[in-house]
């Protein structure tokens, strides 16, 4: 469990960073409250440090990363053998998503894959439900309200969930991409990626190997721009869904009496929280799968499975 933790931190700060990098090109945000729609496309720039400006999505994606290890410190300071509390909850997500792994992946390729797509799945989550809590994303600077610390229209909140802004999202679609790739060299090796993708399959042998090279070409090409796809899938997939929830949610706050519209629409945004945690995992280790596998190669995923 200590090494999970420590590879599960990793991968946390590899998130992070680079969405703070993409975030660097984003604009500062804000829209008056008669224009523009209800949640900011764009994450807001609270302050810079130096050239760098940090987003409200940003300032959240370090709380969240620190929520996710001050968790797994506490369940791991003191290891017991029947597990109970927090230590229960941290080895039972582990055991399931190590299990889900193993189940959709050769056993080599899962030992690989199987801290990134953890720590997508427990970091999604985590942003996904902390996003929903109260405060978050009505809380900030804007046109003043009735009371002393009343806001009309927040232009500009505090903390936004970083699965809201597209900057982390393409972070997250932009490091399974490298690694799936790096991945899937090391699976197969250059030539052995490059006949996965564009080779004849089913073993066929002869002359009717000649045309079906040339459809086989076509089918690797289509290949090729799947694979350059998925990232950009997995990247506006979720930020769609979790940025849709989130303007749904804020039409309805302003627009119902006493946000009691807003009522249904949170619930069901619990179990989109899940699902899409669930969604952007599974199809990160069903991409990688296609690419680290040699279905028609039995004696190979035989040798595989011992290495």
């Amino acid at each position: 469990m200590t090494q999970a933790s420590v590879k599960f931190g990793f991968w946390i700060l590899t998130l992070a960073f680079p969405a703070a990098a993409l975030a660097a090109g984003s604009g500062s945000g804000g829209h008056g409250p008669a224009s523009g729609p209800p949640v900011s496309p764009d994450a807001p720039v609270l302050f810079h440090v130096g050239p760098l400006p940090v987003t409200n999505a940003m300032v959240y994606t370090w709380i969240i990363a620190l929520v996710i290890f001050l968790v797994v410190r506490l369940g791991t300071r003191r290891m017991e053998e029947v597990p109970s509390g927090i230590q229960n909850l941290i080895e039972t997500a582990v055991e399931s998503l190590e299990e889900l792994t193993k189940g959709l992946l050769e056993p080599k390729v899962a030992r690989w894959a199987f801290p990134l797509v953890a720590t997508f799945f427990l970091f999604i989550l985590m942003s996904n439900l902390m996003g929903l809590l109260p405060g978050v994303g009505s809380i900030g600077w804007g046109h003043p309200g009735p009371g002393p610390f009343g806001v009309d229209h927040v232009e500009k909140p505090l903390l936004r969930p970083p699965t809201a802004d597209a900057n982390m999202t393409a972070a997250m679609a932009a490091v399974f991409f490298i690694m799936s790739t790096w991945w899937a060299l090391r699976y197969n090796g250059p030539g052995g990626l490059i006949k996965h993708i564009f080779g004849v399959k089913g073993g066929m042998k002869g002359w009717i190997v000649v045309p079906l090279s040339l459809i086989f070409l076509f089918i690797g090409l289509i290949e090729v721009i799947s694979i350059c796809i998925r990232p950009v899938a997995l990247a506006m997939r979720l930020y769609g869904n979790i940025y849709g929830g989130e303007s749904v949610l804020t039409i309805m706050l302003t627009n119902s009496p006493l946000g009691l519209g807003a009522l249904p629409f949170y619930f069901l945004e619990l179990l989109v929280a899940v699902v899409q945690a669930l969604v952007f995992t599974l199809l990160s280790i069903a991409f990688i799968g296609t690419l680290c596998s040699h279905v028609e190669e039995g004696s190979h995923s035989t040798s595989a499975e011992h290495e």
